[in-house]
């Protein structure tokens, strides 16, 4: 009999249970940044996110704001008999690309696969973000040095308790200037930057640094190391009277931060034209590639 989801025991994301998460994360396949602690508790009141802890996997589910939708669930795939467990009508969004091939190799026609390009996570090789090599990246290397020219060399720092406070600051600043109460996208943003900042000591691996001018915060940098080879950038803010602000933080992070990993995961574009455009600017690598998956 496939798994009923209505009997499973379902409770809302919680910081309590941080330690028994990362036991699943750490036996994860392939790790996309959706599904982070970070991610998963900044984003919780907004998708009402809620998990279920079995045997192998844990379970998520959404609740919010459009109703209910099960994510993929965190743990070892390999050793799930995916055809005993799922029941016919199940959709599962923000599929990894690793899941959805082992369930298309295991259950056949019973899966409807549909790409979610709105949901592909962008992939860069940390050296070219670092050292900005090439025509390619002329005009990003020319605002890091404008930085420089009209402020100085950066004064870069990384994150701290006194960081922490200086980044609220800043967010609130932020959102004063891009008016977050009349957009519910960049208010839900708010809301889990701060949600992340005021508990950032309770996460595994997650790391920051911040960019100074006259002892003032210009802009910040919230990451987490994903695997051993990858390094995920969950929120990147500055403030946009400042040249070359947002292409310095990006790369003197990676110059501080990122030595010992090969890529660096930046998220997402949600479909929303103008991100897409400054993520495909910096020349990604590859792509985490996300399925939206229906089981028949």
């Amino acid at each position: 009999m496939g798994l009923n989801f209505t009997d499973l025991d379902f409770a809302p994301v919680t910081l309590d249970e941080a330690e028994r998460f990362y036991s699943y994360w750490e036996r994860t396949p392939q790790r996309s940044i959706d599904y982070s602690l970070v991610n998963l508790w900044g984003w919780q009141q907004h998708y009402g996110l809620e998990w279920c802890f079995d045997d192998n996997v844990c379970w998520i589910r959404q609740t919010a704001p459009c109703g209910l939708a099960f994510w993929a669930p965190v743990g070892d795939w390999t050793k799930m008999d995916w055809a005993g467990v799922l029941e016919a009508g199940t959709t599962f969004i923000r599929v990894p690309e690793q899941l959805e091939a082992l369930l298309c190799e295991q259950l056949g026609e019973r899966v409807t696969s549909v790409p979610a390009r709105g949901q592909w996570e962008y992939v860069y090789a940390r050296e070219d973000l670092a050292k900005l090599s090439g025509n390619r990246f002329h005009k990003k290397k020319n605002h890091v040095r404008g930085y420089a020219k009209a402020y100085g060399e950066p004064d870069y720092r990384p994150l701290d308790d006194r960081m922490v406070e200086d980044c609220l600051a800043l967010q609130d600043i932020w959102c004063q200037w891009h008016d977050c109460e009349g957009s519910p996208s960049l208010d839900a943003e708010n809301d889990a930057i701060n949600r992340v900042l005021a508990h950032y000591d309770k996460f595994r691996n997650l790391c920051g640094g911040s960019l100074y001018i006259e002892d003032n915060i210009v802009a910040f940098t919230l990451a987490e190391r994903l695997d051993e080879a990858t390094m995920g950038v969950h929120y990147e803010k500055g403030l946009n009277d400042i040249r070359g602000v947002y292409q310095t933080i990006n790369n003197v992070f990676c110059l501080r931060e990122c030595q010992d990993v090969s890529f660096i995961n930046r998220a997402q574009d949600l479909d929303e034209e103008g991100l897409r455009m400054a993520k495909e600017s910096y020349h990604p690598t590859t792509f985490l590639h996300k399925f939206t998956l229906t089981i028949n």
